[in-house]
């Protein structure tokens, strides 16, 4: 039975800039790019959640909800360092590590002779430790496997842990709704509430090739985490090469205004996942469109950031390539290698 740690920060870069600077610890703050420039929030703190803030949220729209929020630039250097020396810690408990962003990562402590293995006691020490040393609070998840663990990190945020007992997980599970599914967007969990389907024990009716004739291979992932399965091993030295986020739609779409109303929605879960990810440089953005014979094409352009009209452009130029219902849609953006980022790991993964 593997013990997955998921760690994750409390709104880290903000975090970062209140310790840095007290006059901050009690004032709304959030960390993203410029209104001027149509920048969108990479995280924001507590006090500016009050007001709705959230990452990913245009800058402009954080201002109109709370006039004295207070926006830095990220500096991302300075979070590197800090986030080298979170996982120095790590490397204490396992060698089985998987950052997800510079500010989360899973832990296999499966095997770590600390506190005999009780994964627990493990999480504790290191948020404890990870206080001690830089003054960050951090969140932690316990659980079989990687996708439990992600979401027990959420359950007693900020500055706490939740765990998931192998026992408990028929449990826990019924009452997930079906949107805390790792890649069900706001596409996906409206289609499904709109069949009744609001939480997991009720897309556990759904028969497995119902499943995958609506949602095709995406099917098979639904069936699983409903389930509360998830075989995915922690990964070491991970590099990120794309993201993506995509929709299988219920009902195939036959006209070009439907495709892109799809694509505002997917934009915006798109840029909720990149605000994690400031760290990594953005070098092209692509639209992948299936058709309903299940041929798929893709179409790509050079951008160093994603933006919404080349997404508009990229499908309608996909579009024309077989005229047929759209069965997916997916949009994404590509990363340039991080060469100092792979010799960091190597460097801490060396004994």
């Amino acid at each position: 039975m593997r013990k997955i740690i998921h760690i994750d920060m409390d709104c880290f870069y903000a975090a970062i800039e209140m310790r840095d600077n007290p006059e901050l610890t009690t004032v709304p703050l959030a960390v993203g790019g410029s209104e001027k420039e149509r920048g969108v929030l990479c995280t924001s703190n507590y006090f500016a959640r009050k007001f709705g803030v959230r990452s990913a949220m245009s800058t402009a729209y954080a201002k109109k909800l709370c006039p004295d929020l207070i926006v830095l630039k990220p500096d991302i250097e300075k979070y590197k360092v800090v986030a080298e020396s979170i996982r120095k810690i790590f490397l204490e408990y396992t060698d089985i590590i998987e950052p997800l962003s510079l500010d989360e990562a899973y832990l296999d402590v499966s095997h770590s002779p600390k506190y005999n293995g009780i994964a627990t006691l493990i999480a504790k020490e290191i948020r404890e430790r990870i206080f001690n040393s830089e003054r960050l609070t951090a969140s932690a998840g316990i659980a079989p496997n990687k996708f439990l663990a992600k979401i027990a990190s959420d359950w007693h945020k900020p500055d706490g842990q939740f765990v998931i007992p192998p026992d408990r997980v028929g449990q826990f599970i019924l009452q997930l709704p079906v949107s805390k599914i790792h890649g069900v967007g706001k596409i996906t969990a409206q289609k499904l509430e709109s069949k009744g389907i609001f939480t997991c024990k009720e897309l556990q009716s759904i028969a497995f090739n119902d499943l995958v004739e609506q949602f095709g291979r995406f099917g098979e992932h639904l069936h699983e985490l409903c389930r509360g399965i998830d075989e995915r091993p922690v990964e070491n030295c991970r590099e990120r090469k794309s993201l993506s986020v995509e929709c299988t739609f219920v009902q195939d779409i036959s006209d070009q205004e439907g495709c892109m109303q799809s694509i505002h929605a997917l934009y915006e879960e798109l840029l909720a996942r990149l605000a994690k990810h400031q760290e990594l440089i953005i070098h092209k953005q692509f639209i992948k469109i299936k058709f309903s014979n299940f041929q798929q094409t893709t179409v790509e352009a050079s951008s160093t950031e994603p933006i919404l009209e080349l997404y508009e452009n990229l499908c309608k130029k996909g579009l024309t390539r077989q005229d047929r219902p759209v069965r997916l849609l997916g949009l994404g953006v590509g990363f340039k290698p991080d060469l100092s980022k792979k010799s960091t790991q190597l460097e801490l993964m060396s004994p």
